[in-house]
């Protein structure tokens, strides 16, 4: 069978989720109001608070939220067969992931652009909030854990993708600097992008490694170290001078990307080698519910949530882009999870059935991203003529950018949550802007660091290990933001259906596979992942047994005025 059925059923259902799917749920059931003044116009501090163009806004959204996640996830995920993966990217991505990441967007616009964690304390609860941010910390650890040992996997793989990965950034801060002075953007954008093809061919012809082993941690180790001081000073520049230069380029970047990437799919006409259901090898995680918690951000994502009410809500300029910005972003992470579906699967990475069983030994032993890079290399090279070692580059530099961005905006974002804490139980320290972002560092590189096993022969290259981990995290975070906002939708005797019934279905898929990786993790003595396991989930159930009492007691009491009074 062709891979244009995959694309084009892909583009089917995405098309629907924007033009029907979320116009219902952003006019009957969010009732987005482009007449409501936004926190951004409120505040205005020229720092987080910042009115932002919606194109602007939604480039810095969707790589802040898309990072390495949807192609690591779905390259992993193929192993069950193309058929589930890609009717869970797809559906997941329209009934899912674009209701969560509008909603925690405009949830959060009406509640003064709070984190989803401080939102849950006024629509839950103080219990409720506190418990939160404890997931939300865990899981802003393991994101920034799993994402560096990425990101430091490909640059040792692919080296041509170091000087470019390291020219975009004096590229996003001239392009900051030329937004804050209303330069006009069509021309900013094609010179911002121009210089950064123009880094990627520089890169394909003088491939860059480091030199020696700097802090004697390994190749990969050292480049995680470096990761982490850039992510540490990155997160504590105002928000307009790099995060979201650099998440638009890279935006732009992956519109043009995923734009050859799908021409070529057209051009190739590649088959799918790949089997449509795979008869998985003994011992294997079972596809129920594992398959929902690999791919993970490919089709719904907690971690959008966190940034929809920790850095976009801060930015939206009018209530109305919220849809733009929030569930176009997950249709575009949904894009890329489908091309990278069809990258792995197809004929021009493996020429015959065989000859992919063999790279698809195991769930956690496929290729992951190099996956990705390669066969979609192979699509760029057959489709436009470009040379391998210029695809290659250019998509390895894709997964690296997008990883970095995250890497941005999760320490950020940890940064705040230990502030936070600070201000709670009046910890002087925890308030300064550089010990609590040295403090979210140092966790970090203890995950990164701390995670092996006899199969990784170097620090640092456990990140397939913490994945499973930080999939199922990232799921129950995402059934927690699903029903923090059902609560705000019945307090304001709205339907909350549309919130809820995902909620559920994600909930049980995510707590079934961290108890299956937990008892799995006890048995091979990886002592950190089960800690973080056992604290998830008991954490996850009391917030739970929270949310639904305020759910209940809110229906019983029917809608609040006062709230609909101070939101609408």
């Amino acid at each position: 069978m062709s891979s244009i059925f995959l694309v084009v059923f892909g583009l089917i259902g995405f098309s629907f989720g924007w033009f029907v799917y979320s116009k219902f749920i952003a006019e009957k059931i969010y009732r987005l109001d482009p007449n409501y003044v936004t926190p951004a116009h409120r505040v205005n501090d020229g720092i987080d608070y910042v009115p932002t163009n919606k194109f602007v806004l939604w480039g810095a959204h969707f790589t802040a939220v898309a990072g390495a996640a949807p192609i690591v996830g779905p390259a992993a995920a193929v192993y069950y067969g193309w058929v589930p993966a890609v009717l869970w990217v797809v559906l997941g991505s329209i009934f899912f992931a674009g209701v969560h990441d509008m909603g925690a967007l405009w949830a959060s616009n009406r509640h003064g652009a709070k984190s989803i964690g401080a939102l849950s304390e006024s629509l839950i609860g103080k219990r409720a909030s506190a418990l939160f941010m404890v997931i939300i910390f865990l899981l802003l650890v393991l994101v920034n854990a799993v994402f560096a040992t990425i990101i430091a996997t490909d640059m040792v793989i692919f080296p041509s993708s170091v000087i470019p990965a390291w020219v975009a950034i004096p590229v996003a801060i001239g392009i900051g600097v030329l937004i804050r002075r209303q330069h006009n953007l069509l021309v900013i954008s094609l010179i911002g992008v121009g210089l950064l093809y123009f880094s990627i061919w520089v890169g394909s012809e003088v491939p860059l490694a480091l030199p020696g082993d700097i802090f004697g941690l390994g190749a990969n180790g050292n480049w995680i170290i470096l990761l982490f001081v850039y992510a540490g000073i990155a997160s504590m520049l105002p928000v307009w001078l790099l995060l979201q230069p650099r998440d638009y380029i890279n935006g732009a970047q992956l519109v043009l990307g995923l734009l050859v990437l799908y021409s070529a799919v057209f051009i190739t006409l590649p088959d799918v080698t790949a089997p449509a259901f795979n008869s998985v090898a003994e011992g294997t995680p079972p596809i129920w519910p594992i398959l929902f918690v690999t791919i993970a951000c490919g089709a719904l994502s907690g971690f959008h949530g966190i940034v929809s009410s920790g850095t976009s809500s801060k930015q939206l300029d009018n209530e109305k882009d919220a849809r733009f910005v929030g569930y176009l972003g997950a249709l575009g992470e949904g894009s890329l999870a489908l091309i990278t579906i069809v990258a792995v699967t197809g004929s021009l990475y493996a020429a015959s059935g065989a000859d992919w069983n063999a790279v698809y030994t195991g769930l956690s032993s496929g290729p992951g991203q190099e996956g990705f890079i390669e066969g979609g290399a192979h699509l760029i090279h057959e489709g436009w003529g470009f040379s391998l070692a210029f695809s290659e580059t250019m998509l390895a530099v894709m997964v690296v950018l997008f990883a970095g961005t995250t890497m941005d905006a999760g320490l950020r974002l940890q940064r705040y949550i230990i502030q936070e804490w600070g201000n709670i139980y009046d910890i002087e320290p925890l308030k300064n802007n550089i010990f609590s972002t040295l403090l979210a560092i140092a966790a970090c590189l203890a995950l990164a660091f701390g995670v092996t096993n006899s199969n990784y022969e170097n620090l640092g290259d456990g990140g397939m290990l913490i994945w499973p981990v930080f999939g199922a995290t990232n799921q129950i975070l995402a059934s927690m933001t699903l029903l923090t906002i059902a609560v705000f939708l019945v307090k304001l005797g709205r339907p909350a259906r549309y919130v809820l019934a995902p909620m559920v279905f994600i909930l049980l898929a995510a707590l079934w596979a961290s108890g299956w990786y937990l008892i799995n993790h006890f048995q091979a003595g990886q002592w950190v992942l089960v800690i973080i396991e056992v604290a998830v989930m008991i954490t996850t159930l009391l917030i739970m047994l929270e949310a639904l009492s305020v759910l209940f007691k809110a229906r019983a009491d029917g809608p609040d005025a006062s709230l609909i009074n101070s939101s609408d």
